[in-house]
């Protein structure tokens, strides 16, 4: 009798794959709110080139006014987040996003963030990936 094997093709070089057993969550830098929890998927947001990141942030956190030199995609994958533009916090102008939700902060653009539920958030850019606190 002949035993059949099957052939499992080669992954491409290049490619990325992250089941979520393989999440490596790991506290966020002190730029961002306190309890804030980073997994990078791809790339690396401090260094040239393109990455892709998770933010979970805690319910209540704020970014105060903010900018980053270069475009800033948001994905919400849950909770609900508030984003407003400007030069000072202003919760009456602030847009909301929940799961499912983008937006795109363009370079150097003053906004702020509140995270008004727990949220888990993806971001894509070109690194380095900077937040320049208004003022600094």
């Amino acid at each position: 009798a002949s035993v059949a094997v099957a052939q499992v093709p080669a992954i491409p070089p290049g490619t990325i794959q992250m089941p979520t057993e393989r999440h490596s969550w790991v506290d966020a830098p002190p730029s961002l709110p306190p309890g804030t929890k980073m997994l990078v998927l791809e790339g690396h947001p401090k260094q040239e080139g393109m990455f892709t990141m998770r933010l979970r942030v805690p319910a209540d956190s704020r970014l105060d006014v903010h900018w980053h030199p270069r475009d800033e995609r948001v994905t919400i994958l849950s909770g609900l987040v508030r984003v407003g533009f400007g030069e000072a916090w202003d919760e009456g102008t602030m847009a909301s996003f929940g799961p499912g939700s983008f937006y795109l902060n363009p370079p150097e653009s003053l906004h702020y963030v509140w995270c008004v539920e727990d949220s888990e958030l993806q971001l894509t850019g070109m690194g380095p990936w900077e937040v320049h606190f208004q003022g600094e």
